[in-house]
């Protein structure tokens, strides 16, 4: 789904079968931040950092990392990046001179087993990452940037985007940028349609069901909720927890011992606008950001391409 205008800038470095997916602040104040960790095996950078009990609030970028652990080096990039253009965390106090320091959470998934095991992103790709989400025009969905060396069950993975509005109601878009990369699978064997959407095209069952998927099952979904309502900390906590209702939604089984599901929640609005206080609308927030996480995972995958021997779902799907 390509969203023109996201409230968030996007970069993507795609490097065949790995890559990385810079997630940006709109503007050098950054964005206030928190994360939900559901899954057993997570691989993350900062994110103690923005539990709602710590100090700092605002994130400059969220690096979505393929490579496994190896690449968390990818943020390592975008902070230099960052720093060399002047944002980060004002040391001294905002109107003082010393150094900023630019706060940078990543999280990666399992990407090991296709294509070369020992091509992972690094600390330049992290760097190339952010200036492509400077330079803007990061349309593309499927298996582009972190997306590009995803699996989801016995299928390509990849990154998705997805945006729901409350307009109506409210006034806020709520957007989720997903790499869906997970242990379960995203089609019912029976049926043959994608648990996120059942009216999409049904695969063809007797090709999906004589799949076999890489092995180790090592894998992981995480992502980006993004929002222009103004909130706070503790607030975008409960949007992330919220936000993995739409994983469970999309993929079964979610949430495994071999996943490290993983969800950040960012507020884009500017500082100083006063949080949302109306409980109900804070409540139309976060199913917004499960939908958004759900409708960003069928992205991902419907757009997909087949390689690596991995099958795509456009391959096998019926007209």
């Amino acid at each position: 789904m390509r969203i023109d205008d996201p409230l968030a800038r996007i970069g993507h470095i795609s490097l065949a079968d790995t890559g990385v997916t810079a997630i940006l602040a709109p503007h050098e104040a950054g964005m206030v931040a928190a994360v939900d960790v559901r899954g057993g095996g997570p691989g993350t950078r900062e994110t103690d950092l923005l539990e709602p009990h710590n100090t700092v609030e605002r994130v400059h970028a969220i690096m979505l990392c393929g490579g496994s652990a190896f690449g968390l080096a990818a943020a390592d990039g975008a902070m230099a990046e960052l720093e060399r253009r002047g944002w980060g965390f004002p040391v001294f106090g905002e109107d003082m001179p010393g150094p900023r320091v630019p706060i940078v959470p990543a999280a990666v998934i399992f990407d090991l087993v296709v294509g070369d095991p020992a091509h992972r992103p690094t600390a330049a790709d992290g760097a190339a990452a952010i200036t492509a989400a400077f330079d803007g025009g990061a349309g593309a969905t499927g298996s582009v940037g972190a997306g590009c060396g995803a699996t989801a069950g016995v299928l390509r993975g990849g990154f998705g985007q997805a945006t729901v509005s409350t307009m109506s109601t409210d006034g806020y878009t709520v957007e989720a940028y997903v790499v869906a990369n997970p242990v379960g699978m995203v089609v019912d064997k029976h049926t043959g349609l994608l648990y996120g959407d059942g009216a999409k095209p049904a695969v063809d069952l007797e090709r999906f069901n004589a799949l076999e998927r890489p092995t180790p099952k090592l894998n992981t979904t995480i992502g980006v909720i993004a929002t222009n309502a103004p909130l706070t900390k503790p607030q975008l906590k409960r949007v992330a927890m919220t936000g993995h209702d739409g994983i469970a939604r999309a993929i079964r089984p979610a949430h495994s011992p071999l996943d490290g599901d993983t969800l950040f929640a960012v507020s884009t609005a500017q500082p100083g606008a006063q949080p949302v206080s109306d409980v109900e609308a804070f409540g139309r927030i976060g199913e917004a950001g499960a939908q958004a996480v759900q409708a960003a995972i069928v992205d991902a995958v419907v757009n997909a391409t087949g390689d690596f021997g991995i099958t795509a779902w456009r391959d096998i799907a019926r007209a």
